[in-house]
């Protein structure tokens, strides 16, 4: 199932679009298993040369398969649903999602080098995804967040958005904020981000009106990517996080005790 470009987004900006007429012979049995699915994710393509102040790592097959599998299977956030991929990098979790079946997916980057391999892995894996250049982070003239442009809200947002170690400190929460102002309020929000900074999150997220919770903690694994990385890969510790809206009584209170 697909939905057009035109009725779920603004065309304000550059956008790669993969017509939803492909026939979409990748999208895989429900009930297939989680090794199956990751297997088939070890196709994507990654960045073929990262850019350091984008924090471009690419999201692995297994984290992703992971993710997506986990969203679809325990919580039923993937299949028929409308689904927003925040830093889309080269388009692992979109693709995910379409496998798993999700309606319809939109993925949104700044950067034109990382939706042009998106795109490419997009028609290689046969599914349909609407790519859209913009900037997540982007203030207007009175310091508020532009808004993203999306004509109505998605029922999933899924994102593995930078750390903030590159100059760019706060950069995560950003992208949660962005989320919840385009996620329906009934839907779910998921995304990585370093058990380090779990405590502050939580507290973090009740400004956006959501409430968090731990669905696992798990391995990162950074490869060497980079002129100052010394070894091979490093593991790193992150959380995949779960965000929900809490109830008005409950986003009140949380508001006044942060």
């Amino acid at each position: 199932k697909t939905e057009s470009n035109e009725s779920q987004l603004t065309h304000t900006r550059t956008t790669f679009s993969i017509s939803p007429e492909i026939f979409r012979r990748t999208v895989l049995p429900h009930k297939m298993r989680l090794k199956e699915f990751e297997g088939h994710l070890q196709g994507v393509r990654v960045f073929e040369a990262p850019k350091i102040m984008l924090e471009q790592y690419p999201t692995t097959p297994h984290l992703a398969a992971h993710m997506v599998y986990t969203m679809d299977n325990t919580y039923g956030d993937i299949e028929d649903k409308v689904v927003a991929d925040l830093g889309v990098g080269c388009g692992i979790l979109s693709i995910g999602t379409q496998m798993l079946g999700a309606e319809h997916c939109v993925g949104v980057d700044i950067d034109t080098d990382a939706l042009a391999i998106a795109a490419a892995n997009v028609e290689e894996f046969e599914v349909s995804v609407d790519l859209i250049q913009c900037d997540i982070a982007a203030r207007d003239e009175t310091d508020e967040l532009v808004p993203l442009p999306f004509k109505h809200p998605v029922d999933t947002v899924v994102m593995n958005p930078p750390f903030g170690t590159k100059k760019n400190a706060g950069i995560d929460m950003v992208f949660l904020e962005q989320a919840s102002k385009i996620c329906h309020t009934d839907g779910a929000i998921y995304s990585l981000h370093k058990t380090s900074t779990r405590d502050f999150i939580g507290r973090k997220c009740r400004e956006f009106g959501l409430e968090m919770e731990v669905v696992a903690q798990l391995r990162y694994d950074i490869p060497q990517m980079y002129k100052f990385h010394k070894k091979k890969s490093v593991d790193i510790e992150v959380d995949f996080l779960r965000f929900t809206f809490a109830s008005n009584a409950e986003q009140q209170l949380a508001i006044a005790l942060a």
